[in-house]
């Protein structure tokens, strides 16, 4: 199934930064579910695609 995607690309790059910050703050103090959270928003900034947003119903601009 393909999904369009609803992240600008300044964005995806700003969500893979902060999805590995807190990988690495998630296995170094925080615990497991924070670098869970962090595998999450990785996947989100490389794909493209937020379900959270497009729940409600963010899309990009149609050039």
């Amino acid at each position: 199934m393909f999904y369009r995607k609803n992240l600008p690309g300044w964005e995806r790059a700003v969500r893979v930064i902060g999805g590995g910050a807190m990988i690495v703050y998630g296995l170094t103090m925080a615990g497991y579910l924070m670098a869970g959270a962090g595998v999450f928003v990785i996947a989100t900034g490389f794909f493209g695609f937020c379900p959270m947003c497009a729940m409600v119903g963010r899309r990009l601009p149609s050039s």
